[in-house]
C-alpha cells in the first residue's frame, strides 16, 4: 500500500472571539492539514500548534510538511512505526506537525482494515462527556459563562486561571458562587503560578469541589509540582510537562502529578499517546485526552482514542466550541455535552470540498 502523494493545506479557522490563558491570546485557529494518499485511499490529519505550548508555528509546520512528506512518498502506507520513525531522525521535535502525519497513517490503515478507528486501536466504541473551558477574563464574565454551562447541562466545568493570587482566587469564587456547590470545577493554571502562588491559591479554594489542577507551575519543574501535590488536597495533572512518553515515565517515577493530560498535538500523534497511556495504566494514574483548538476532525480521532483506551476518564474535547464556522463533514456529533462516535471506517470525517479550495496549499509527489 504506497504512498502515493500527499496534500498539505493551511487550515484556517475563525473564532467567535480571541481565546487568552495564561500564555497568550490566539484570534483564529491557524491548523494545519495533511491529506495522504495510497492506493485510491485517503488518509486525513490535523495538527494545532499553539506556538506557547509546542514551539511550532502554522508557518513552520506549512514549511517542514514539504521535507515530511517527500520522506514518506513511495513507503507502505501501513508501516506507521517506520513512517513516524523517519520523521523523528530527519527532524526533532515539532510533535504538532508530526500529529498530523500520524493521524493520516491511523486513518488510511483502519480505512484498509474496514473498520473504524477505535476498533482498529483495540477498543470499543462509548460516549465520552466533555466539559467545557472557561477563558481568561473578569471574575464576572467568566461566571456568567459558568451559568450558561450550568443551564446547558454541563457535568464540570474548566476554568483557566495564572495570572495573579487574588484574581484567581476570586474567579473561582465567583463562579462557584453562581453555579452553587454541585457541578465540578477543573482549574488550568497553564504554568501560571511560582511554587507559593500555587500554594496559596489551591489551599484556598480546595474545599470548592475542585476536581484537579492543570499545570500550576512551569513545566520543566518537577521538583515543585511534587512538592506541591504534598500541600494540598486538590489532584493535579500534568499538561505542558507532559509531551511524550519519556515524560510519563518520569512524572510517574517521581509521583509528581495524580493525572496525566494526553494532547495529540502534543504528542506527536496516536503512536505515542498509545505509549503515555500505557505508562499512566501501569502507573494506576488516569489519563485526560485534551484538545488545543482542533475542528472535529482531530477532535473525532481524539474521540476514537479516548474510546478504545478505558484510562481516559476526563474528556475535554470542546475546542469546536469556540470556532466560527465547521468545514468538516460527518465525524462526532455533540449531544449537549456527549461525544458520539459513529461507525464509518477510520477516523470517518472528512473536510468539505469547497472550504478546501479556499485554503493554501501544496501536493508533494
Amino acid at each position: 500500500m504506497k504512498i502515493s502523494h500527499i496534500d498539505v493545506f493551511k487550515f484556517n479557522i475563525p473564532l467567535k472571539a480571541p481565546i487568552a490563558i495564561s500564555l497568550g491570546t490566539i484570534e483564529s485557529a491557524r491548523n494545519l492539514l495533511v491529506r495522504i494518499h495510497a492506493d485510491g485511499l485517503i488518509g486525513w490529519g490535523e495538527g494545532s500548534p499553539f506556538w506557547m505550548i509546542v514551539g511550532e508555528t502554522q508557518e513552520t509546520g506549512y514549511a517542514a510538511a514539504r521535507d515530511f512528506a517527500r520522506l514518506l512518498i513511495g513507503q507502505n502506507a501501513l508501516d506507521i512505526e517506520g513512517n513516524l520513525n523517519r520523521l523523528d531522525a530527519y527532524l526533532p521535535n515539532h510533535p504538532t506537525l508530526k500529529s498530523a502525519f500520524d493521524m493520516a497513517l491511523y486513518d488510511l490503515a483502519a480505512k484498509a482494515a474496514r473498520m473504524p478507528l477505535y476498533a482498529f486501536l483495540g477498543g470499543t466504541k462509548r460516549t465520552l462527556v466533555t466539559d467545557e473551558t472557561i477563558y481568561l477574563n473578569s471574575p464576572e464574565r467568566m461566571a456568567q459563562d459558568a451559568i450558561r454551562i450550568k443551564e446547558k447541562g454541563g457535568v464540570a466545568i474548566k476554568v483557566k486561571l495564572g495570572t495573579n493570587q487574588r484574581d484567581d482566587i476570586r474567579r473561582v469564587e465567583v463562579i462557584r458562587e453562581a453555579v452553587g456547590g454541585g457541578i465540578p470545577i477543573r482549574t488550568d493554571a497553564n504554568q501560571g503560578w511560582d511554587y507559593v502562588t500555587a500554594v496559596n491559591v489551591l489551599r484556598t479554594i480546595q474545599d470548592w469541589n475542585i476536581e484537579y489542577c492543570e499545570q500550576p507551575v512551569k513545566a520543566w519543574n518537577i521538583a515543585d509540582l511534587k512538592q506541591l501535590r504534598q500541600k494540598t488536597t486538590v489532584p493535579l495533572m500534568a499538561d505542558e510537562s507532559l509531551f511524550h512518553h519519556r515524560d510519563a515515565l518520569r512524572l510517574a517515577q517521581e509521583a509528581a502529578v495524580d493525572y496525566f493530560n494526553i494532547k495529540l498535538s502534543k504528542s506527536g500523534g496516536i503512536f505515542n499517546a498509545l505509549k503515555i497511556n500505557t505508562i499512566a495504566e501501569a502507573a494506576g494514574i488516569p489519563c485526560m485526552i485534551g484538545c488545543m483548538s482542533e475542528s472535529r476532525l482531530a477532535i473525532t480521532a481524539k474521540a476514537h482514542f479516548a474510546s478504545a483506551r478505558r484510562n481516559i476518564t476526563f474528556f475535554d474535547l470542546d475546542a469546536p466550541f469556540e470556532h466560527a464556522a465547521d468545514p468538516v463533514v460527518d465525524g462526532v456529533v455533540y449531544d449537549g455535552y456527549a461525544v458520539r462516535l459513529s461507525d464509518n471506517w477510520g477516523i470517518g470525517a472528512e473536510i468539505d470540498a469547497l472550504f478546501l479550495e479556499s485554503l493554501e496549499n501544496y501536493t508533494i509527489r
